[in-house]
């Protein structure tokens, strides 16, 4: 593995557990909560944790987190493990409750910390952009109107990169209404996730 990037994720931890911008989630504990290796194939960028995911330490931890598993067609060994997934949220704090759920990642926390990390994952072979703060900042231009015709145009940024919806169960009626995505979306990110995964 190369050591100096190691060494660097390492600087960039240290970093982010000390920067003034997030001494009240130190305070009370609370690490920065995203996954990298230098060997990741695949990177996930999704919102910010969740209160369960920030409270247990552990990304992804929730039924959504399930969802995810499955739409990938990964195990939870192998999304868990850093050298096969790095998991890179839009914020790596939960930004507490809003009038209508979570409140949004903070903008400026992506542009900081994202370039820094991903300079070190030299191996990724496929990036997921899961919800529209994902899909806007990272497809910039690229990025549809709305979420739904972001998805729906997914063979607009294969094979590097794919969007997906966000995989709560509280999508449950936008997956009724939108059928396509379960036929055509998952079936093509399994093939692409296999293939990140396996190299070829």
């Amino acid at each position: 593995m190369d050591r100096a990037a190691v060494d660097e994720l390492t600087a960039i931890h240290e970093e982010l557990t000390h920067d003034p911008a997030n001494a009240w989630a130190t305070e009370r504990g609370h690490e920065p909560l995203y996954t990298a290796s230098p060997r990741s194939r695949i990177v996930i960028i999704g919102q910010a944790p969740g209160q369960r995911a920030q409270d247990s330490q552990i990304p992804w931890n929730d039924p959504s987190g399930v969802k995810l598993r499955a739409w990938l067609g990964v195990t939870e060994e192998q999304f868990y493990d850093p050298d096969t997934v790095a998991l890179l949220p839009m914020d790596f704090y939960y930004p507490g409750k809003g009038a209508h759920g979570d409140l949004p990642p903070r903008p400026d926390f992506a542009p900081t910390w994202h370039p820094r990390i991903l300079k070190q994952l030299t191996q990724l072979r496929l990036t997921i952009l899961i919800g529209s703060y994902a899909q806007k900042h990272y497809l910039e231009g690229a990025a549809k109107r709305t979420l739904t015709e972001t998805v729906r145009a997914y063979r607009e940024y294969v094979p590097e990169r794919i969007p997906l919806v966000h995989p709560s169960p509280l999508n449950f009626r936008w997956q009724a209404r939108n059928p396509w995505f379960e036929a055509e979306v998952i079936p093509a990110l399994r093939l692409l996730v296999q293939a990140a995964i396996s190299g070829t």
